[in-house]
């Protein structure tokens, strides 16, 4: 008999509507049950933090209708970095019905930035990111404002996302041992691309996390420390052979990072 599967429900009001919607999906999987576990009123960093550590015990789907747009983010970047699955129901409704009525959704808690040229930037920039994540479309890499490159594990998602919430068109291309990155990625101007650089043990920690998330064997190549050590030193090498600012995200919160690639980029 297979074990009841969990899905945590992580709102900043009652959690109600995601549990309504989850309950709704499940019907359509004949004989299966899960395990929904509700967690409401979430609005502080402490709160995600505390809960995302606990559906990670019980390799837990996340699902989160949170609408204060930090929050929803800082949910997106943990999930990522932590190799679980997640799902955010409510941002892209309320990015798509603002977009069609011209109009800012209410949030609660706080409120969105007003509709104007920005805003609408902001959203042009986020649904670039999210077509030409992970080396999706790289025949549009330059028309990206920031292309960021590394290794698998290296935070490539989360900070192109947080960057989009700033406003940035953001690509990332993983670097995959055995295979040449697109040719697309030479055609760049180089002052627009940030290459990523980690600490193998913390690597290693990363891509364990993951795969057991996944339910497999941590003890694989992609988790070992020699292979780690011998694949960022060719990332490493790769770096020097073009004029690319090069960024150390080992131990850093993705805000922090992303503010450094501005930096080194001479955005801000």
């Amino acid at each position: 008999m297979n074990p009841l599967q969990t899905v945590f429900l992580l709102s900043d009001a009652t959690g109600e509507t995601a549990e309504k919607m989850v309950m709704a999906a499940l019907t359509q999987f004949t004989g299966k049950k899960a395990d929904l576990k509700r967690i409401s009123n979430v609005r502080s960093k402490s709160q995600v933090y505390e809960a995302l550590d606990d559906a990670l015990k019980h390799r837990a789907l996340v699902v989160y209708t949170i609408v204060n747009r930090e929050l929803a983010l800082l949910v997106h970047g943990e999930c990522e970095s932590l190799g679980m699955p997640s799902i955010d129901l409510l941002t892209p409704l309320l990015m798509r019905l603002s977009q069609f009525f011209g109009l800012s959704p209410h949030e609660t808690p706080g409120l969105l930035h007003g509709v104007d040229e920005e805003y609408f930037r902001r959203v042009e920039a986020i649904e670039f990111t999210v077509k030409h994540d992970d080396g999706q479309e790289t025949r549009n890499l330059h028309k990206a404002d920031i292309v960021l490159v590394g290794v698998s594990r290296t935070s490539k998602t989360p900070l192109s996302i947080y960057l989009a919430h700033r406003g940035w068109r953001v690509a990332n291309v993983p670097l995959v041992p055995g295979i040449d990155p697109p040719a697309e990625l030479f055609q760049v101007d180089p002052g627009r691309v940030a290459a990523l650089i980690i600490d193998a043990q913390r690597l290693v920690e990363l891509r364990a996390a993951r795969l057991r998330n996944l339910g497999q064997d941590p003890r694989t190549a992609y988790a070992d420390y020699e292979q780690i050590e011998e694949e960022l030193r060719t990332a490493r090498k790769f770096y020097r052979r073009h004029p690319w600012v090069v960024v150390d995200v080992t131990g850093k919160a993705v805000e922090e990072t992303a503010n450094e690639i501005l930096v080194k980029l001479g955005l801000k």
